[in-house]
């Protein structure tokens, strides 16, 4: 009986030393968990195919840096975007990142996250006369240049161009699409329409072909303000026998685009390296979140409306023809086989 209430007590004490490593060890991971970096990115959408690059590459930087992303999809609605902000606000975390549906509506949503000592990064689409503490995207106006430049050297001056934009409530739209029109101003191209695709609703650019035939036999070029709406725009064309008569131009280097373009029914696309892009959002977000200035050579000032902001601009670059080999497929960003899929006798 002795022997089996020791051997009952040194049981207890064990289980007692078990109990209390674990809490211990509960302790340590909750404190572990803690001392992450926190950051709350919220999108507009994931319709647009270069988003979930975007946030695949963000996330996997951010981890690096010892941070962890919670990830929200607003999908275009931005009172949605509105409550992913606020419990990010509840959650505590370090640092917003947004990309913003619509400027406005996201204004008191970003003051209400500063004033609670929380950063905010406009990511790839500014925040109108908002104080955020970085925008980072790329040079919208070298993007709408690009393709404007693009139809210049297939011969469209003095020619007829309809403009098939994105959604505007989109900051960057305007910007791409005044670069875009002064040089076709220049070079005397008459601008026989223009239109917007609210949230970028790709379907508005097949809709504009099928309702506007008269349009779109004086039609020389269009200009489309991503690859979603020109992967529209051509579809409807090729349904009137059109691809590749009329000039098409987008930007994003989708897949589809790049397959368009050695099959020549897509002119150029604008390129962005949103791995770049990506990573350096979330090297400035983790910088921000540890209480450092974001800086480099890279970083200059723009004004956002109400406020200079801290303003991080990358360089777009028009892929065609004659440099997709070496701008898309040697990067990496698209494999040679899937652009070439569909004419595999014109792959080099």
């Amino acid at each position: 009986m002795k022997r089996i209430i020791s051997m009952l007590t040194v049981l207890c004490l064990l289980a007692g030393t078990v109990s209390c490593g674990s809490t211990e060890n509960e302790n340590q991971v909750r404190e572990r968990r803690e001392e992450k970096i926190q950051i709350g990115m919220s999108f507009d959408s994931f319709v647009i195919e270069r988003w979930q690059r975007d946030r695949d590459i963000f996330v996997s930087v951010a981890k690096e840096l010892g941070a962890e992303v919670n990830v929200q999809n607003a999908n275009g609605d931005v009172e949605e975007q509105q409550k992913q902000i606020d419990y990010f606000i509840q959650k505590g975390m370090d640092v917003i990142v947004v990309i913003c549906i619509d400027s406005e509506p996201l204004l008191a949503s970003v003051q209400k996250a500063q004033a609670a000592g929380i950063k905010v990064v406009a990511y790839d689409r500014l925040i109108v006369d908002a104080d955020v503490d970085l925008y980072i995207s790329f040079d919208n106006a070298r993007v709408g240049a690009i393709m404007a430049e693009a139809l210049i050297d297939e011969g469209i001056a003095g020619g007829n161009v309809v403009m098939l934009g994105g959604s505007p409530t989109d900051h960057n739209v305007p910007m791409v699409e005044g670069a875009f029109l002064e040089i076709m101003e220049e070079n005397h191209v008459t601008i026989l329409d223009a239109v917007h695709a609210e949230g970028w609703r790709a379907e508005t650019a097949a809709d504009y072909i099928y309702d506007h035939p008269d349009v779109i036999a004086q039609t020389d070029a269009i200009m489309c303000g991503n690859d979603d709406l020109a992967t529209q725009t051509v579809r409807a064309l090729a349904e009137k026998r059109k691809a590749g008569d009329i000039l098409v131009v987008g930007q994003d280097a989708d897949l589809a685009a790049c397959q368009r373009i050695v099959e020549g029914t897509q002119v150029m696309t604008v390129y962005k390296p949103v791995e770049k892009l990506a990573a350096r959002a979330a090297e400035a977000a983790v910088a921000l979140a540890q209480e450092e200035t974001v800086a480099g050579d890279d970083v200059t000032v723009m004004s956002n409306g109400e406020y200079e902001v801290p303003y991080i601009g990358l360089e777009p670059v028009g892929v065609d023809k004659d440099n997709i080999d070496e701008v898309i497929i040697a990067s990496g960003f698209h494999l040679k086989e899937d652009v070439y899929l569909n004419v595999p006798d014109q792959m080099p």
